[in-house]
């Protein structure tokens, strides 16, 4: 079936002369194919994601929400895949050749070359907003965020932070400390804009 170019991940169901079939039957000559994509939203397993090199800022965003994903910009097809099969994780990429991999069980691909336009189609795909926990993972490494008592990082914090801010996260695996500043405020408004869209 992806010889005629639709990976076997895209595929919601297919017919082969107005009959039901699988995507690995084998066609023959003057088969009629039709295929159909899944209905919206597709339900995961897990809503746990590995991105490719080229969807870092999507990768961020999902994590900003609070969803397991994978990301290493230098991380070639094959690692890309076997992260996904083995983690059982949804593998998103705008390669569709990527997706033709068989060890890839889940997976899709992303039309919109815009980040937060991508984020909003993924969304809206995989029906994300009901699970999602704002600023509970770090965006750059995939940890879990943590709060710690201010006195825990004072001396790690810039003066102006230390006098103004109270509230405080760290990252359990990079280590680095969150609080609530202009950025956060800008994120959270967007976070509100996206949960209206998906409704």
């Amino acid at each position: 079936m992806e010889s005629l170019g639709v990976p076997h991940v895209e595929v919601g169901h297919l017919t082969i002369n107005d009959q039901p079939a699988s995507p690995s039957q084998q066609l023959r000559d003057g088969d009629q194919v039709e295929v159909f994509p899944y209905r919206i939203p597709v339900l995961l397993r897990h809503n746990r994601f590995v991105a490719d090199g080229h969807l870092g800022r999507l990768a961020a965003y999902l994590r900003m929400l609070g969803f397991d994903t994978w990301y290493d910009r230098q991380a070639d097809d094959p690692l890309l895949a076997s992260v996904a099969s083995h983690e059982q994780r949804c593998l998103l990429t705008r390669d569709v050749g990527l997706l033709k991999r068989r060890e890839v069980e889940e997976g899709y691909c992303v039309r919109s070359d815009k980040p937060h336009d991508q984020l909003l189609e993924v969304s809206l795909r995989f029906a994300l907003q009901p699970d999602s926990k704002p600023f509970t993972r770090c965006m750059e490494c995939n940890g879990t965020l943590h709060s710690v008592p201010k006195e825990d990082v004072a001396d790690l914090l810039p003066p102006h932070t230390r006098e103004t801010k109270n509230e405080f996260s760290r990252c359990e695996n990079c280590g680095k400390i969150f609080w609530r500043g202009s950025h956060h405020a800008r994120m959270l408004g967007w976070i509100e804009d996206l949960a209206k869209t998906s409704c």
